[in-house]
């Protein structure tokens, strides 16, 4: 009863595509949330800046008008004034107490050697008793009434010098708007000297929403989630009841069976903004970045309320913590899990916001996650099941041509197991093999072949030695005619000797119909199965080759869990003695006694099964040279095909 949600599409037949991120330095992205304004963008050196600049230009602005004021004008000696005056080279003058100006006739020499000149200035010492009046009235010079050489006004001077700062602000206010720095109507960097303008209306993200219509395969999972949906649609009705939403819903599965697009689909069912963000995005080589990031993700959604707030594989940050003291990350972790914790703690229910999460390993989260009041509410996501299946491959063919023969139901039933990501994989290979035939539209045997290619891997040119090549035909007939033989097996689907990805050759075995639990018998049968080949090279040729490397990896697996996890041992018992999850160190869970008897009955149990194995074999020899000579022949038997060449009635399963 599984979901396969990943094979949601948006209706118009594009693939949903990942949030973008609208902005750097924020790792979460947001979808239907209020989009947000372009970020003001700072004058270089800010007010500050502008100040020291302007003080700058001032002085050289001063600077270079008091160098230029005295151009023209040169201080001469008195005596070089006299002398001028004997020899009758002086227009005119104007004298303000011992201070004269004055203009010659024609250009002199400058005493100091410096040009020629003919304005200047002078003083009259106040001890000089040289007739001055007699000399100038004796050669007829002019004296004025107004200085000769009009200076400009101090009210001119400072307009003058002010005039190159009042240029630098104009060019700093046109750059300021050229970078929209400065709201119109307002000086550059808003509250300072103009108020913000209001805000305009809120704005959103246009385009398709994905909702509960766009996937498949969900129903139970669906119904779980209605609640959610509701109160973001309706929350006064749950008001007004006294009712309060889980804070956070937990997401857990196995990878790939849409947990992100089951909750981007609550988020368009409920018609609210969702922002998304993966934990481990959280994390920065500086410590404390991780715990601003949680509160600036969870503070802009409290403002777009109500929202959904999606954080994928939460298990990355919010694992048990204790465990890592001394590591490096852990500090780090610890502080983004914490403030991830206060935040869900300052929820009260009014806020609108719900929190999921997504995670394929529920077991190893920290009890303060999944305590009452945060992720409270587990919703198990599971692979789908035939239906679900059908309806995932009819979502994700409907922008692929079909052909009048392809049947849906039958690829579904072939893919037991199988997520929802897979299926998506499954389709679009078909669609590119289909292509590279040059076929107007994808069939059957393109589904089937795509089918192989997902499982198995692509075929490979190898050529074999011929002595090889019947071995490996001899490993896979003992596979399928195993198969063939257990009762209650699955049955026997292909049988190739073609090289498949690492394989040289390929049986493969799927059920009639999906199963949720296993009997001893049948989970014996799997294992002799999976001897078939090692019995079949040992009774044919007696030998034992690395080909069945992948099979014992099975069967280990197999009497593991038979053994240490499911009772299936007299000696061991009814407890589990081996823990489930792969990455926890072996035998931790179990005394050292119990973990010998586990090793003795695995060992008895695969004993037994091998023994089963190359005795069926020896018993039905000519079944499995038939059924060799034929994959010698063909290289590739199908269903039908196996069980005619292995004289082998096909009987239907019993479910």
């Amino acid at each position: 009863m599984g979901t396969g949600a990943e094979a949601g599409r948006r209706r118009t037949g594009v693939a949903n595509p990942v949030p973008p991120r609208d902005r750097t330095g924020r790792p979460w992205r947001s979808e239907g949330a209020p989009v947000p304004p372009p970020p003001r963008k700072r004058m270089p050196g800010g007010w500050i800046g502008l100040v020291l600049a302007a003080l700058v230009v001032y002085l050289i602005a001063s600077l270079l008008l008091s160098f230029f004021n005295g151009v023209g004008e040169p201080t001469i000696p008195y005596t070089e004034f006299s002398k001028q005056v004997a020899a009758g080279n002086v227009s005119k003058i104007y004298s303000e107490g011992n201070a004269i100006q004055g203009r010659l006739k024609q250009k002199a020499p400058a005493p100091d050697g410096e040009g020629d000149y003919i304005a200047f200035k002078t003083q009259r010492p106040a001890f000089a008793d040289d007739r001055l009046w007699d000399e100038l009235s004796r050669q007829q010079v002019t004296v004025t009434a107004q200085p000769v050489v009009q200076e400009r006004s101090i009210l001119a001077n400072l307009l003058i010098a002010l005039a190159p700062m009042a240029l630098l602000v104009l060019l700093w206010v046109f750059i300021a708007r050229r970078l929209g720095a400065m709201p119109s109507g307002g000086m550059p960097g808003g509250g300072m000297l103009a108020p913000e303008p209001p805000p305009g209306p809120v704005e959103f993200e246009q385009g398709k929403r994905t909702t509960f219509e766009d996937i498949a395969g969900i129903e139970e999972v669906e119904a779980e989630l209605n609640d959610v949906v509701d109160f973001l649609k309706n929350p006064q009705a749950y008001g007004r009841m006294g009712a309060r939403m889980p804070g956070g819903v937990l997401l857990a599965g196995p990878p790939g069976t849409g947990k992100t697009l089951l909750a981007r689909a609550v988020a368009g069912e409920a018609d609210v903004p969702f922002f998304s963000a993966s934990a481990s995005e959280f994390f920065e080589m500086i410590v404390g970045v991780g715990a601003s990031r949680v509160r600036e993700l969870f503070a802009e959604a409290r403002e777009a309320a109500p929202a959904i707030l999606f954080i994928d594989e939460i298990d990355t940050i919010g694992r048990a913590r204790g465990g890592e003291a001394g590591l490096g990350a852990h500090d780090q972790r610890e502080q983004a899990l914490n403030q991830i914790l206060s935040e869900m703690d300052g929820f009260t229910g009014s806020e609108g916001v719900v929190v999921i999460a997504a995670t394929n390993r529920p077991d190893v989260l920290d009890p303060a996650l999944t305590r009452p009041g945060r992720f409270d509410q587990v919703v198990q996501v599971a692979p789908p099941d035939r239906g679900g299946r059908e309806a995932i491959l009819r979502i994700h063919t409907r922008e692929i041509p079909l052909a009048d023969d392809v049947g849906l139901s039958r690829i579904a039933a072939a893919t037991p197991g199988m997520t929802g990501a897979e299926l998506a994989k499954l389709a679009n290979e078909a669609a590119l093999l289909a292509v590279r035939r040059k076929k107007p539209a994808v069939t059957q045997s393109d589904l089937f072949a795509a089918l192989e290619k997902v499982q198995l891997g692509a075929e490979r040119a190898l050529v074999m030695p011929e002595e090889e090549r019947r071995r490996t035909a001899y490993h896979e007939s003992g596979h399928a005619l195993l198969g063939m033989l257990q009762p209650g097996a699955d049955p026997v689907r292909k049988v190739t000797i073609v090289p498949r990805g690492r394989a040289p050759g390929v049986a493969i075995s799927t059920p009639d119909a999906d199963r949720y639990a296993y009997t001893e018998e049948y989970l014996r049968g799997r294992i002799v199965g999976s001897l078939g080949g090692m019995a079949a090279e040992h009774v044919v040729f007696d030998v034992v080759t690395t080909g069945s490397e992948s099979d014992l990896e099975q069967v280990t697996q197999l009497a593991r869990g038979m053994v240490g996890r499911w009772g299936m041992s007299q000696r061991v018992g009814r407890l589990t003695a081996i823990p489930g999850d792969a990455q926890q160190p072996y035998g931790l869970t179990a005394a050292p006694a119990t973990l010998d008897a586990v090793d003795h009955e695995m060992r008895r149990i695969v004993d037994e099964c091998y023994e089963s194995a190359c005795r069926q074999l020896r018993d039905n020899r000519d079944r499995l040279d038939a059924l060799a000579e034929a994959l010698l022949t063909h290289e590739t038997l199908d269903e039908e095909a196996a069980y005619r060449a292995a004289g082998i009635a096909r009987l239907t399963q019993d479910t």
